[in-house]
């Protein structure tokens, strides 16, 4: 029985290394496209419309999920898309002024923001680890950015806002992961945050060409699968078992923006990055063991 139950574990383990790494890459095919589409377009305006096409894409999910749903938890729905909408809205302006790399490396600070939020809001205790994790993201930030050696651009203060804001959203996702299916916790995401994001979208609309829209349709088809697989790899199994693989997207970054945007190698955003998820992945594998 025993034995059973380690291979059960150990396919699920495998389940969700996989759809975290097929996460990684759709996540950063979302910015190259982001990225191509350039600052011509309101970042507002961009996902609101990567919103409404995937919420149209899972339109007859969602009509189905809200016949069934309980109150408690459309209001988890709403408050978590609310935090989405302002952070999408910052990632997307961020994908078009600093490097694919920097985007993601920053974003690496949102599971420690996310252990800052649970500090703050549910009162957990500041144990040592968790002290010792937030240190050493902060140093890891600090070589990213180099204040006092480099000015810190809109671009890079955008994305810090973002990883902090997304925070709040990904505390509530496990949560939600354990009360509605994959499909269901990405179609009530995309139809809240289209909605947060309309009032945004139509102050700074401006017109589309068709290849625009086309580039907009394909964001919106890769972003809400990825969406779906990461939260079929948090579903599969824990945290600490799929958090090292997300190093994987910053490998993708770099590799994306020296071959498609001609970006430079910054080894100090590497070393960031690296030092930024080495505290992430320390911090998930000591949260489980308590």
């Amino acid at each position: 029985m025993l034995i059973m139950l380690n291979k059960l574990r150990e396919k699920s383990s495998l389940i969700g290394i996989f759809w975290m790494i097929v996460t990684t890459i759709f996540f950063v095919g979302v910015t190259i496209f982001v990225k191509i589409l350039g600052e011509k377009i309101p970042s507002s305006q961009t996902a609101f419309l990567r919103y409404l096409f995937g919420t149209i894409f899972l339109l007859p999910i969602i009509i189905n999920s809200f016949r069934d749903i309980q109150i408690k938890l459309i209001n988890k729905f709403i408050l978590r898309s609310f935090f989405h909408a302002i952070g999408v809205s910052l990632w997307f302006y961020s994908m078009t002024v600093i490097t694919i790399a920097e985007v993601t490396a920053i974003g690496y600070l949102t599971p420690i923001f996310v252990c800052i939020g649970a500090i703050i809001l549910f009162k957990e205790n500041i144990k040592g680890f968790r002290a010792f994790a937030i240190t050493l993201s902060f140093i890891g930030a600090m070589i990213i950015l180099r204040p006092g050696f480099q000015e810190i651009n809109l671009g890079q203060y955008s994305m810090l806002l973002a990883a902090f804001v997304f925070s709040f959203s990904y505390l509530m996702v496990k949560y939600l992961a354990n009360t509605k299916s994959s499909l269901e916790i990405v179609g009530f995401l995309s139809i809240f945050t289209t909605i947060f994001l309309t009032p945004l979208a139509l102050i700074h609309w401006v017109e589309l060409n068709t290849d625009q829209i086309s580039i907009i349709i394909l964001i919106s088809i890769i972003a809400t699968i990825g969406h779906l697989t990461m939260t079929m790899a948090i579903k599969a199994t824990t945290m600490t078992i799929i958090q090292p693989f997300t190093f994987l997207q910053l490998v993708w970054s770099v590799i994306a923006g020296i071959m498609l945007f001609d970006e430079k190698l910054d080894i100090f955003v590497i070393i960031g990055g690296i030092i930024i998820l080495i505290s992430t992945t320390y911090l998930s594998i000591k949260d489980a063991k308590e």
